[in-house]
């Protein structure tokens, strides 16, 4: 489950490096000669049993949000002197409990990953709106045409001259956009703080939240989990969707609660979905959504590519060393 380097002075951890590449840059092995670096590849099953391995250690690291770092870890962590998250936000790190404990809590770049999980959207979107998941499942176990239990698969659609609805019109909600047009598609979109002239600086037409999802063929989230924001797609949005319709989620599980789209998907609108984020992450086989061919499935790919956690390993590196010199940098909490 771990492997470590080095002996005694400070102790880092690293959380959750399911691909094993958080270490992979160089400057790791001059921090490995003035520290011990533990890597943890695997989830922690409770907070009980994070509180347990991390107690330990004087600093960790945690990658993107997959292991929850609230107050009530916080506190049963004596040792902790330092934190570190990548990229550029992570609402599951309490970093102002953190900072009453003296806790500086540091930042890194976040690498191409709007632009991975733009793709990551349309991955998903590609994929269900064609099938394509079902298709390959079928045709491995021999049906031509049908799934893999035989059963005929929903006819691939064509996606040109169909209206593509952006709830959030952000850089990763442009980028999904662009994609759309560039299929032809009629690209609208809404948010809770969207005008008139930032969608067509955005490249689509301001409709309102009801129009989006009333009449769009593909729907994509593209908005940031706030407490404006936690499920605001619910199931008045999700009923009044198209029976031919998709809606994509790659940002995060709260806009959309799961029970809601599964009770959608059961009465038949929207017909499809497409998620990248889940409630409970790592998802596994207690998730009721796994034996619904009418959701196509990631398990959160939106960021996951090897330029984004390079430039995570890179800046992990970064504000450990800084850390280790007395001088903590790229730190996003007013430490007292």
């Amino acid at each position: 489950m771990a492997s470590q380097t080095g002996s005694g002075r400070a102790r880092i951890a690293i959380c959750d490096d399911y691909e094993r590449r958080m270490t992979r840059n160089p400057a790791w092995a001059s921090i490995a000669e003035r520290a011990e670096v533990v890597v943890f590849d695997h989830p922690f099953g409770s907070e009980d049993e994070a509180a347990r391995m991390l107690e330990p250690f004087d600093a960790v690291c945690l990658v993107r949000e997959r292991l929850a770092f609230p107050a009530s870890l916080i506190e049963r962590l004596p040792r902790l002197r330092f934190l570190a998250f990548t990229g550029a936000r992570n609402p599951s790190c309490d970093h102002e409990a953190a900072a009453r404990r003296g806790i500086p809590v540091a930042n890194t770049p976040g690498g191409p990953s709007k632009a991975s999980t733009a793709e990551t959207a349309w991955a998903l979107i590609l994929a269900g709106m064609r099938s394509l998941v079902r298709a390959d499942a079928g045709l491995r176990a021999g049906h031509w045409r049908e799934d893999a239990s035989g059963q005929r698969f929903p006819v691939p659609a064509v996606l040109e001259g169909e209206r593509l609805g952006l709830l959030g019109l952000g850089d990763i909600g442009q980028r999904v956009g662009r994609v759309g047009s560039a299929f032809g598609m009629e690209v609208v979109a809404w948010s809770p703080n969207l005008t008139e002239e930032r969608a067509r600086a955005g490249g689509a037409r301001l409709v309102s939240k009801a129009e989006l999802f009333s009449s769009s063929r593909v729907v994509s989230i593209s908005l940031v989990l706030s407490a404006r924001t936690r499920g605001i797609v619910g199931a008045a949005e999700l009923a009044s969707m198209r029976a031919d319709a998709m809606i994509v989620n790659t940002s995060r599980a709260g806009l959309m609660p799961q029970a809601a789209l599964k009770a959608a998907l059961l009465a038949g609108r929207p017909g499809h979905a497409g998620l990248d984020v889940f409630e409970i992450e790592p998802a596994g086989p207690e998730l009721d959504l796994l034996g619904m061919p009418q959701v196509t499935l990631s398990p959160h790919l939106g960021y996951v590519n090897g330029a984004v956690l390079d430039a995570f390993s890179a800046g992990l590196a970064e504000v450990s060393a800084a850390w280790l010199d007395g001088h903590p940098t790229r730190v996003i909490n007013a430490v007292t």
